[in-house]
């Protein structure tokens, strides 16, 4: 995880998003790749003319422009190698675009208020990009690459993907955790992901739990909150009609 991406955009998310990536690269001895959006407004032709919507266009532009400068201007003064580029269009596209040499995707996870694109970008990027995706609260103020793991197991493609995916973090968590909730012991079982793990000098706790008919996201994050996680690896479900529903089920509940 060398090359970290992440979104640049004047949003309420961007500062969480900024100081996870910028820790994340520090603690990989990484380079931070930033990438602003400039995201072109919904106008609709029967109440905006052509050329309001150039204005509105315009406004973005400038915003963005702003944005970046005093973005670069923090970014002198931070001990990480960085560099930016700026493209026109949808974020999740772009940032899909220029994920092909990166690493690990840095992105918001939606709130109440996260408004248009935005509100499924999390949905865009892990469906339609083969990068690993670090959605960010948009009240984090850091990320503790050093601190404990949770990691879901559930013997699925999209778990294993994760889990081997997730290894440059896991290899310097201070501890981790394989949960498994309901899955019977079978091939690929949490002990075989466990010892996955071990085999790349990560030594993981094994728990295993019942759900006796809960959601199972709410099992997750009990367990996410009883460990102190610093953060969840799981695998995301969906395709990419589900998008604009997020996905179903445990990645949705985790989501919201």
């Amino acid at each position: 995880m060398k090359n970290v991406l992440v979104l640049l955009h004047d949003d309420e998310g961007q500062e969480a998003r900024l100081q996870v990536a910028l820790d994340l690269a520090r603690a990989l001895s990484g380079h931070l790749m930033l990438l602003d959006a400039i995201v072109p407004p919904a106008v609709v032709s029967d109440y905006i003319s052509v050329a309001g919507g150039a204005m509105m266009m315009e406004c973005e532009r400038e915003r963005e422009r702003h944005n970046r400068s005093l973005v670069a201007a923090r970014m002198e003064r931070e001990d990480v190698p960085w560099s930016m580029i700026e493209k026109v269009g949808a974020a999740g596209r772009e940032l899909r675009n220029a994920s092909d040499l990166a690493d690990v995707i840095v992105v918001s996870l939606p709130t109440a208020e996260t408004a248009g694109q935005f509100r499924h970008i999390v949905g865009d990027i892990a469906v339609r990009s083969s990068r690993p995706v670090l959605a960010v609260p948009a009240g984090c103020r850091g990320f503790d690459v050093t601190g404990h793991a949770l990691v879901c197991w559930n013997a699925s493609h999209e778990a294993s993907e994760a889990l081997g995916e997730a290894i440059p973090l896991l290899q310097h968590a201070g501890s981790v955790t394989v949960l498994d909730v309901d899955h019977p012991a079978e091939e690929f079982s949490v002990d075989e992901a466990a010892a996955y793990l071990s085999r790349h000098g990560s030594h993981a706790e094994i728990v295993k739990r019942q759900s006796a008919g809960n959601p199972i996201s709410d099992i997750i994050l009990n367990e996410a909150h009883a460990t102190a996680a610093a953060y969840l690896v799981i695998g995301a479900y969906g395709t990419p009609r589900a998008i604009e529903f997020l996905f179903g089920g445990v990645t949705a509940g985790l989501l919201r």
